[in-house]
């Protein structure tokens, strides 16, 4: 069963989250676990794109924007594509849950303070919890 993560920051913005998400997707490359993004739109996915070449001037995360056909890339950003395999971390980006979530490890939902996306970050706490999803939840300082 899909092990979820919630992650709240403090602000509302959608830099701060994409950050956020660098970060998780940072930690996720480290442990070589294939990573999906799911995003909202085609603009959110060319910024988080752009953003994870350059939030950290040490680092190299190689990822591609989905669907590719590069082959071996183990992180893939999305808004309209369903990975098939390989379904180790699922990030979402998205106000709505990902239809094909529960075929990966482990979900880490990113949310921040903006109204619309606490709203609908809390309806889709309790759809995972109304299905006996293992949650945790971790309110972050930044």
């Amino acid at each position: 069963m899909t092990k979820i993560d919630f992650y709240v920051g403090k602000t509302n913005s959608l830099q701060a989250r994409l950050l956020l998400a660098c970060k998780v997707v940072m930690k996720a490359h480290q442990q070589q676990l294939h990573t999906y993004i799911h995003t909202d739109a085609p603009t959110t996915s060319s910024k988080l794109d752009e953003l994870l070449w350059t939030f950290n001037e040490l680092a190299f995360i190689p990822h591609a924007l989905a669907p590719t056909k590069a082959q071996n890339v183990r992180i893939l950003i999305g808004h309209d594509h369903e990975p098939m395999e390989n379904c180790g971390l699922l990030i979402n980006l998205s106000n709505e849950i990902p239809t094909f979530f529960s075929r990966f490890e482990r979900l880490a939902e990113m949310l921040d303070q903006e109204e619309a996306v606490l709203h609908a970050g809390r309806k889709r706490y309790q759809f995972y919890r109304d299905r006996g999803y293992n949650l945790d939840y971790h309110q972050l300082k930044i």
